[in-house]
C-alpha cells in the first residue's frame, strides 16, 4: 500500500466561519429531491452520472479486509493507494444550493483542488414490466456530478473556467461561498477489474467530521463508484458486485450521502 504525501496541518488554510444559513436550508439536504424527467440530470450524459454503491461500517475492520483481498468475487482489484483528502462543504448564506438540492464539495489532494457539484438523486425509471428501477435497497446511488479545476480560495472567479465553475455561479446567483462542514479524510483506493478492462473504483474512507474547527465524530465508509461509459451500467453486474462487498462482513447498505450521515451527526452532537 502507497501513502501519498500530504502537507501537515500546519500548512492548512484556516477554516472561515461555518455555515450557518436558517434551519429550513438543512432540512433541504437531509430531503430526497427527484430529478424529473427533462430536468438538468434527464438531460446529462450519462457519462456526467454518478453511479456508485455506498456501504457503511461501524469501524475499521471491514476497511482493512477490502485493502489486503487480491480480488472482489471473481475480479481482480489494483494495488491500494492511499491519499488524505480535505473535503469542504459549501453553500451561500441563505442556502441556495440546498434549496436547489445540489452540493458543493471544494476537495484539496496534496497541492491539488477539485470543485464537484452532485444533483439531486436521478428519479427511478419503469422498467420493462413497469417496476421502478431497482436502488438495491438503497445502496445504488445515482445522481448528476460536474467537476473541473479550482484554487485555495473559495470564490469561483478565481478558478480556471469549467463547466462546474459556471454551473456553480448559475445556482448561486454569484453569492459568496461560505464553508458548512469539513470531512477530513484517509482514503484508500483500488481499481476493479473484469479481465482488462476497468469497472470502477472502490474506495475505503476513514472520515473525520470537522465543523468550527472542532471534531464532531467519525465515520467509516465504503463505495464502488461504476466506471462511466457512454451508456447506463447494467443492473447485474452491479447487484454481484454489491453482493461480493457485503460477503466482506462487518458492511450494512448506506441509503444515505456523505453530506446527509456528517449532517445527521453533527445534528446528534448538537441536540
Amino acid at each position: 500500500m502507497r501513502l501519498r504525501s500530504w502537507p501537515p496541518p500546519a500548512c492548512a488554510s484556516p477554516l472561515p466561519r461555518s455555515w450557518a444559513g436558517p434551519p429550513c436550508a438543512m432540512d433541504r439536504w437531509r430531503r430526497r429531491v427527484l430529478v424529473a424527467e427533462g430536468s438538468f440530470a434527464g438531460r446529462l450524459d450519462p457519462g456526467l452520472v454518478e453511479t456508485e454503491l455506498k456501504l457503511s461500517a461501524t469501524g475499521e475492520g471491514p476497511l482493512q479486509r477490502l485493502a489486503g483481498m487480491r480480488q472482489l468475487g471473481s475480479m481482480p482489484l489494483g494495488t491500494p493507494d492511499t491519499f488524505l483528502e480535505v473535503d469542504r462543504y459549501l453553500d451561500t448564506g441563505e442556502g441556495r444550493l440546498a434549496a436547489a438540492g445540489w452540493a458543493c464539495r471544494h476537495r484539496r489532494r496534496a497541492r491539488r483542488h477539485l470543485i464537484s457539484l452532485k444533483g439531486p438523486p436521478a428519479a427511478a425509471t419503469d422498467g420493462p414490466d413497469g417496476a421502478q428501477e431497482e436502488t438495491l435497497g438503497g445502496a445504488l446511488h445515482r445522481r448528476p456530478e460536474i467537476e473541473g479545476p479550482a484554487s485555495a480560495r473559495l470564490d469561483p472567479r478565481d478558478w480556471p473556467a469549467s463547466a462546474a465553475r459556471d454551473r456553480l455561479l448559475e445556482l448561486t446567483g454569484g453569492r459568496e461561498l461560505q464553508e458548512r462542514f469539513v470531512l477530513r479524510q484517509r482514503r484508500t483506493e483500488r481499481s476493479v477489474r473484469d479481465g482488462l478492462v476497468r469497472v470502477g473504483i472502490l474506495s475505503l474512507d476513514r472520515i473525520s467530521v470537522v465543523q468550527h474547527g472542532a471534531p464532531i465524530g467519525r465515520l467509516w465508509c465504503v463505495e464502488l463508484e461504476i466506471e462511466r461509459t457512454t451508456a447506463a451500467p447494467r443492473e447485474g453486474p452491479i447487484r454481484r458486485l454489491l453482493a461480493d462487498l457485503l460477503a466482506v462482513g462487518g458492511l450494512a447498505i448506506e441509503p444515505m450521502t456523505k453530506l446527509e450521515r456528517a449532517v445527521a451527526l453533527i445534528d446528534r452532537v448538537s441536540a
